[in-house]
């Protein structure tokens, strides 16, 4: 397959997602996309963005008022206008930094010769460890915000992760999240502005990795502020401070139960998680058929040098 951006795009999702918002922000100089697909690392990556860009910093309450999700719905029936009119609020002397899970073309891509200086940190994991970490994800969703949106929890929530990978991720086709989301991304992974990164070499090297962020940023620090952001970024101290990443302030009502978003993240560890031997054929099937790229597909399984 060539390199293009009509590569097969991933689902909607479910429907307090809504990409076109993001057709409409106005852009500014120094804006910061951090655009991972599900259960890749997005929390984390939010965090070290902030952390970056702030210069290391624990006096915020909550990642998502620092990090605003710019395709998230928090009620039924929430216009575009709402949520544009929070991103536009953002104060104009410090750099803004949005979440998506959005690919090119659902997210507008500013090329480097667009007049626009944006930056997009990309971020995949194996496949594997993604859905398996997407199972219990879904489950500690609130009641309450199943309710709100007329979502029966069993439509999406399952007992063991072979029936989960079943029912509902290959039923909804729903590999596309990440194989689709690598096809869009690919193409562009060279790009000036555009730093892509894998999961699985932040998780072996945490200092480095934040590091190479920072310069793709064009961050500055001091020794004492790198020794914060360090330190606010490390999963003892997330964890620790766990209901400041659960999207607490992001909904109508609680979108996750305690202990959602910050887990172990370990690597390596899928089938300890319930990955199966014919799952994961099969999801590599599928993936390889929604981006016939050798190359790409072995770089999302194993990390390392990017092509």
């Amino acid at each position: 397959m060539s390199e293009s951006l009509e590569a097969e795009r991933p689902p909607s999702g479910p429907p307090w997602i809504d990409s076109e918002i993001q057709q409409k922000i106005e852009w500014r100089d120094g804006d910061v996309v951090i655009s991972v697909p599900l259960k890749s690392g997005t929390t984390w990556t939010m965090n070290i963005v902030h952390q970056l860009l702030n210069g290391g910093t624990a006096e915020f309450s909550d990642i998502y008022q620092e990090v605003p999700w710019i395709e998230f719905l928090a009620f039924p029936g929430q216009t575009h206008e709402d949520v544009l009119d929070r991103v536009n609020a953002m104060p104009t002397g410090t750099r803004r930094a949005f979440k998506t899970h959005s690919p090119p073309p659902a997210l507008p891509y500013m090329a480097p010769d667009s007049g626009r200086n944006v930056k997009y940190v990309v971020v995949l994991r194996n496949p594997e460890e993604a859905f398996v970490s997407f199972w219990p994800f879904i489950a500690k969703h609130s009641d309450s915000w199943f309710d709100l949106w007329g979502v029966p929890r069993e439509a999406l929530c399952r007992q063991d992760f072979p029936s989960f990978y079943s029912e509902v991720i290959d039923a909804h086709g729903m590999q596309g999240a990440v194989f689709g989301f690598l096809a869009a991304w690919w193409p562009l992974r060279n790009a000036a502005n555009v730093l892509f990164i894998h999961y699985s070499d932040m998780k072996k090297d945490h200092e480095a990795s934040i590091r190479k962020i920072g310069e793709f940023l064009g961050t500055r620090a001091t020794d004492a502020q790198w020794e914060d952001i360090l330190n606010y970024t490390s999963f003892p101290w997330m964890k620790k401070n766990e209901s400041r990443f659960e999207a607490g302030s992001a909904g109508k009502v609680p979108v996750l139960t305690s202990g959602a978003m910050i887990r172990q993240g370990a690597v390596g560890k899928a089938k300890d998680d319930g990955m199966t031997d014919e799952i994961s054929r099969h999801l590599r099937e599928v993936g390889s058929r929604i981006f016939p790229d050798p190359v790409a597909i072995d770089w999302l399984y194993q990390g390392g040098r990017l092509p």
